[in-house]
């Protein structure tokens, strides 16, 4: 039985939750768009569209992808992110950006090493030139 009967054959009068996106294959698409070309009387379009449960916007849209491609065009397309390229350069652009992650932490790691240093050699009273103009300036 399907989700809109009970199973005393009534229709069960809930929404579900969450509504299901239809889909629609290359070879109905195909069908439907030739039927619609068919229709020359007034009103047979629109008997097509209420009996197949079917909006003006997915013929228009199925027209245009039918003149860009033809039958590909109309087959259903994978939603959602792309699948990453693995190709050459993206794999050593990650390794570039993995190495520079790794250098950077060194760099601040060896920036605190030089801090720490600083500040027990200003407690122990051991001053170190920074410059040799620094310690000509001294002796004068």
């Amino acid at each position: 039985m399907s989700q809109r009967t009970e199973s005393n054959g009534k229709a069960n009068p809930e929404v579900n939750e969450k509504p299901v996106r239809r889909h629609f294959d290359a070879a109905y698409k195909m069908r439907i768009l030739e039927e619609a070309d068919r229709c020359t009387e007034p009103g047979q379009l629109g008997e097509l569209l209420r009996r197949e449960g079917l909006y003006s916007s997915h013929l228009t849209n199925w027209r245009r992808l039918r003149e860009i491609g033809s039958l590909q065009s109309l087959s259903a397309k994978k939603r959602g992110r792309k699948a990453k390229r693995d190709d050459a350069t993206t794999q050593e652009l990650e390794r570039l950006r993995r190495e520079n992650q790794r250098l950077a932490e060194r760099l601040r790691q060896a920036e605190t090493i030089i801090e720490v240093q600083k500040k027990i050699s200003e407690i122990v009273g051991l001053t170190t030139p920074t410059s040799p103009n620094e310690s000509s300036e001294e002796k004068t």
